[in-house]
């Protein structure tokens, strides 16, 4: 596999290191739009609660005793207070807890992520910094780092094990999300407009995805 050297920087921003990273992984030639649409409709069909639910005809409160007798009053023969028909009664074919879940093949998950790393770094959205140990849990003092690394607008912070001060501070600020490089997926590289790596986590998610 093609390898080439992607600079490393620390929290000033100033180089002190290089990683390895392959080719077939952040320099795909041509980014399948179609899988990674894909990958993130089954991510957001996974996450769906699925918990709607309406009672029918056996679930509602009420009498079984019939209304009145069948035949003889003039009226439209009715069985049970609970008939669907009636206002309180059940509901016919309504919402049931499910899974939206579906297959998803393991290999299209982690050609989709590579596809999405590979627009991303395309479009220079991509930073490698030496780790995640911050000082500070201030929410205040990780937006002074990340503006020192040149990223504006939201960004997602990827380490092997995210420290405890770098998950509060991004906690506390809605265009930040720190995640582990094993949580990493198509949904979270899309929906932020830049992604932070630590170099272990870059090397460890591509360990993962390579074909």
């Amino acid at each position: 596999m093609a390898a080439f050297k992607h600079p490393v920087v620390n929290f000033e921003n100033a180089q002190i290191d290089t990683v390895e990273l392959l080719s077939e992984i952040f320099k795909l030639e041509e980014v399948n739009q179609h899988l990674i649409w894909e990958a993130v409709r089954h991510h957001l069909a996974k996450r769906r609660q699925g918990t709607a639910k309406t009672k029918d005809k056996s679930e509602v409160s009420g009498s079984g005793r019939k209304l009145w007798r069948q035949k003889g009053t003039g009226r439209a023969r009715v069985g049970s207070i609970r008939s669907t028909l009636w206002r309180g009664g059940g509901i016919a074919h309504g919402p049931n807890p499910r899974s939206y879940d579906y297959a998803f093949p393991k290999q299209a998950r982690r050609a989709a992520v590579r596809h999405a790393l590979s627009a991303k770094f395309a479009a220079g959205q991509l930073v490698v910094i030496e780790n995640w140990d911050v000082t500070t849990h201030k929410t205040k003092a990780m937006a002074a780092t990340l503006d020192k690394l040149g990223v504006n607008g939201s960004a997602l912070l990827v380490g092997v094990e995210v420290s405890e001060n770098a998950m509060r501070a991004s906690g506390n600020n809605p265009k930040l999300g720190a995640v582990e490089s094993t949580g990493v997926n198509v949904y979270d590289l899309l929906k932020y407009d830049q992604v932070v790596f630590s170099k272990d986590a870059i090397l460890s998610l591509q360990e993962v995805v390579k074909p």
